[in-house]
């Protein structure tokens, strides 16, 4: 790992939001390619950022400030990785269901899972059924991630699940669900392909079940 990586990746993980945007510019400058700055500098530092919170290292409020940070070092890349024909490790579709106004959990899963190489469809809260079975088969997502903070919405998760059967894209797409009222329990009694109590556990979910499917 050069010099300039592993100021990228420590800038990530302190959260230095100025400091990094000049460093992946200096990076790109020395022609490194943005797919290593983006795999070693971002990624990397995410995966050790999810690495902490698991340990009680990190809590929400660090993982943000990391979170931000990652962003604006992507934002940079972007069109270089596009350039480089660097393709996303998989397409993700996100939401609060239908009822639900929360969202701050759902929208670090929306971080970590960008800060983990997926391309990310966020469609915000109170989504209806319908329309998260609609954008799955439209965008031909990998992963559906549902978020739910109130008992009286969680029972839209399976609602979520029939729409998307109905349209006959359940067999092309991975659902986990997530939020404070939900257990594995619940997660498996729906027809979820699995339940992430938080951020880093969804991430770590979401790519083992991409794997898992690609063997």
């Amino acid at each position: 790992m050069t010099a300039i990586i592993e100021i990228i990746n420590e800038q990530v993980l302190q959260g230095q939001n100025n400091e990094i945007e000049v460093s992946v510019q200096k990076a790109l400058e020395d022609k490194i390619p943005a797919g290593e700055i983006l795999r070693e500098g971002l990624i990397a530092a995410m995966e050790e950022v999810g690495r902490r919170f698991e340990d009680g290292e990190y809590f929400v409020p660090e993982m943000l400030i990391s979170a931000r940070a990652m962003k604006i070092g992507l934002g940079i890349l972007h069109p270089y990785l596009i350039e480089e024909g660097v393709k996303a490790k998989g397409k993700a579709v996100i939401g609060t269901v239908k009822g639900d106004l929360h969202d701050i959990g759902k929208n670090l899963v929306g971080i970590m899972l960008e800060g983990a190489g997926f391309e990310v469809v966020d469609l915000g809260t109170d989504v209806a059924p319908e329309k998260f079975a609609q954008v799955v088969r439209e965008e031909k997502a990998d992963i559906l991630g549902l978020s739910a903070l109130l008992t009286t919405t969680m029972e839209q998760m399976s609602d979520v699940i029939e729409a998307v059967e109905d349209i006959g894209v359940r067999s092309e797409v991975k659902i986990l669900v997530g939020g404070a009222p939900l257990t594995a329990e619940f997660a498996e009694e729906i027809g979820a392909d699995g339940y992430a109590p938080d951020a880093s556990v969804a991430t770590v979910l979401a790519r083992k079940l991409l794997m898992h499917e690609s063997m």
